[in-house]
């Protein structure tokens, strides 16, 4: 079996709704640009909160890694 070599980045995503719609979010964009995506690991999860105490937004932090392929 040959070696892989994966890069990892962070993105956050945002969903008025929920962490989860928030994560999946950040994992569809990544997915419209990124081939051979691997695993999603939510790092961080906190919430955007209004003038009044509300939630306004639910963020997550995602690390995805992807298969790198470099240009050898």
């Amino acid at each position: 079996m040959a070696e892989s070599v994966y890069k990892v980045i962070e993105l956050v995503g945002t969903s008025p709704e929920s962490w989860e719609k928030a994560a999946a979010a950040a994992v569809a964009v990544a997915a419209k640009s990124l081939q051979d995506l691997r695993i999603a690991e939510i790092a961080h999860l906190d919430m955007h909160i209004g003038e009044h105490g509300e939630v306004v937004a639910y963020r997550a932090k995602v690390k995805i890694s992807f298969k790198y392929r470099s240009d050898d």
